[in-house]
């Protein structure tokens, strides 16, 4: 039996650690200045767990920690007590959670190279960087490389939207389109007018799939450096698909090719 977490009630918002979970709450790229994330809700905070992570401190709401699971509080080395007023006020809930963590982050992840990998190209809002994440994690992909200009990973949107996908994931954040080249492995990107339509394309494994910019689409230079060109079949006539629902599409493909080869 380890020795009980440390204890801290807290009742006043001054206090410099409800300034700092406000921040890390309302601000999406505070956590690459504190070098914490915070995680709020018991969703995010399980996942975090189910996947071996250690909170670095426990939060709970005052009127919940009495009922609040021994495993959840005994997961962390401290254990912080929030009056129900100032858990509301630093969450970023329409209904605040009762519980969260605050987790050390590290920002020194560099591009592996031989991974299944989605590459994020300027994808600006976070519910669709959220969603590809999942997808990615559903469908065997173990790294995600955003670009510059790619919406915030650890913002508190994107990790709400990516429902504890982040943990399974390899993440690096602000690559060069230049990074793309350490993956050693095809890049493949779509295109709504040029390529092979991706239900009879042989696809290859491991491979990268370059997701682009909402309104831009893949850049220039990841279009010439991408080894396989594929189309998405639209017979209902729509211009383009969301950038997510397109990468479910892809990424659901390669994994059912790669499946089909080892049988």
């Amino acid at each position: 039996m380890g020795s009980a977490p440390q204890l801290t009630v807290i009742q006043s918002r001054d206090n410099s650690f409800v300034k700092e979970l406000r921040r890390l709450s309302q601000d999406s790229t505070a956590y690459r200045k504190q070098g914490r994330i915070w995680l709020e809700g018991d969703h995010l905070c399980r996942a975090a767990l189910a996947r071996g992570l250690k909170p670095a401190v426990a939060v709970f709401s005052e009127s919940f920690w009495p009922q609040a699971p021994v495993q959840w509080a005994q997961a962390a080395s401290k254990v912080v007590v929030l009056a129900d007023a100032l858990f509301a006020d630093i969450s970023g809930l329409e209904s605040p959670a009762r519980m969260g963590y605050l987790m050390d982050w590290d920002a020194g992840r560099q591009v592996s190279s031989g991974l299944p990998t989605v590459v994020l190209d300027r994808v600006q809002d976070a519910g669709n960087v959220g969603s590809i994440l999942r997808s990615a994690a559903a469908f065997g992909f173990t790294q995600v490389v955003a670009l510059k200009g790619t919406a915030a990973l650890w913002s508190q949107k994107v990790l709400r939207a990516g429902m504890g996908a982040h943990f399974g994931l390899h993440l690096v954040e602000a690559a060069a389109v230049d990074d793309v080249q350490l993956l050693q492995v095809p890049l493949i990107v779509t295109s709504s007018h040029q390529g092979d339509l991706i239900h009879e394309a042989r696809l290859p494994w491991p491979c990268a799939w370059a997701m682009g910019h909402e309104g831009q689409g893949v850049s220039p230079a990841l279009m010439e450096m991408a080894s396989h060109h594929i189309r998405i079949a639209q017979p209902g006539g729509e211009e383009s698909l969301n950038v997510a629902a397109a990468a479910a599409i892809c990424l659901h493909a390669s994994s059912v090719s790669a499946l089909v080869r080892q049988g």
